[in-house]
């Protein structure tokens, strides 16, 4: 796990937003960071000391007089073994105080004295985030080396809607994670595709596959872990796009074809993750097929266009990654298919037993043989894939 082990100093300043920290503080400690919690006097009007101590487990830090530090140095001593500091939320004030140099707080106080890397999850009004006086501060912070969490789009809790509204806490502990990750992939380009394609049939029905898109959702947040520049072309699913994550929305093959054809050819890593459909209807119906009353209906279909060979086959393309989702007979089917498509690596899976769910079991086969990723949570063995194919790169680009 990317957190474990890791020192984390995680900071509240006053707002609605507070009741999120909670989440994030549990998030976090499951990780398996240790997390210390300093709030400002503001914060605990939303959330008190008590919530985050029992979630952090460790004593919630309020005033820049603690007597509990003997040499009265809290704002120094309370950061120093700290690998990471993460305000959350981050109010207009408290950038404001930190953009100018500003440390008239405990919170305020670390951040000037940190040594470590600082990040902030704003949350304000959509008119507060708009203002120019918090651009110029955002601006000044970025300059800074600040690393801003958001913020996102959406209802807020006065009722308006627009930027300004606090992370979720599972994409803040994402970009946590993000910034420890590994970056073996820094610099480079990464196509990802995901999800089923659905070939209409008429106007309410489809041919498809099988597909929740988890596995290439995990693959494109952990190749952004790593420090990629990452597009994912994702057919119809229900999953939030992974943070930090470019994507690009299809419904059938031919739209998919399309949209890896567009950014293949700047990328420096193709991951085919997606249960494209092999075939689609040559003719379509405008209107719904009537039930035939016991006579047989004949659909006449087309194959789709093959998207894995098309990018593998690209003059100077990208190092491509092919899934080969079997119901029997892994070995042989992927080897196969490895050598069908032209590919360096697939990464293989019983059918049956990965979709869907969250976990997973992978085995690679390159030009070098098989090589087994074992069983576990979706984004865990993305994570493993990603850093094998980090590794094989030098020898192909």
């Amino acid at each position: 796990m990317a957190l474990t082990g890791r020192k984390l100093l995680l900071g509240l300043t006053g707002g609605i937003a507070a009741y999120k920290a909670a989440e994030l503080a549990r998030r976090l400690v499951k990780g398996g960071a240790d997390v210390r919690v300093a709030m400002t006097e503001a914060a605990t009007r939303f959330i008190t000391p008590v919530t985050m101590q029992a979630l952090s487990g460790q004593p919630v830090w309020t005033d820049l007089w603690d007597s509990r530090v003997s040499d009265a140095m809290g704002h120094i001593e309370l950061s120093r073994d700290r690998e990471l500091i993460v305000v959350a939320p981050a109010s207009a004030d408290f950038l404001g105080k930190l953009a100018n140099g500003l440390a008239d707080d405990l919170l305020s106080s670390l951040c000037l004295a940190r040594r470590c890397p600082l990040v902030v999850a704003p949350a304000m009004n959509v008119e507060m985030w708009q203002n120019p006086a918090t651009q110029r501060n955002v601006a000044r912070l970025r300059e800074d080396g600040v690393v801003f969490a958001g913020p996102a789009a959406g209802d807020q809790a006065c009722g308006e809607v627009g930027l300004g509204r606090m992370l979720e806490p599972a994409e803040i502990a994402a970009e946590v994670e993000a910034l420890f990750a590994p970056k073996a992939l820094a610099g480079k380009r990464v196509l990802v595709t995901a999800g089923p394609t659905e070939e209409p049939l008429d106007p309410v029905r489809v041919l498809t596959n099988s597909s929740s898109g988890k596995m290439g959702y995990a693959v494109a947040r952990a190749a952004r872990e790593a420090g990629a520049d990452v597009t994912l072309v994702s057919g119809p699913v229900a999953l939030a796009t992974p943070h930090g994550v470019a994507r690009v929305d299809v419904r059938t093959a031919e739209e998919m074809f399309a949209a890896v054809k567009k950014a293949a050819p700047a990328s420096d890593v193709f991951i085919s993750v997606a249960a494209v459909a092999d075939y689609r209807a040559k003719d379509p119906s405008p209107r719904k097929i009537k039930k035939a009353n016991g006579r047989a209906v004949s659909l006449e279909l087309v194959e789709n266009p093959d998207i894995l060979a098309y990018v593998a086959g690209m003059k100077d393309g990208p190092f491509c990654v092919g899934f080969a989702a079997e119901s029997e007979d892994l070995a042989r089917n992927a080897a196969e298919k490895r050598a069908k498509k032209n590919v360096p690596l697939i990464a293989a899976n019983i059918a049956q037993d990965a979709i869907g769910g969250d976990d997973n079991e992978i085995r690679l086969y390159d030009a070098r043989g098989e090589h087994d990723l074992g069983r576990g949570p979706k984004l865990e063995l993305a994570r493993k894939l990603v850093a094998y194919v980090a590794g094989a790169l030098p020898s192909r680009r």
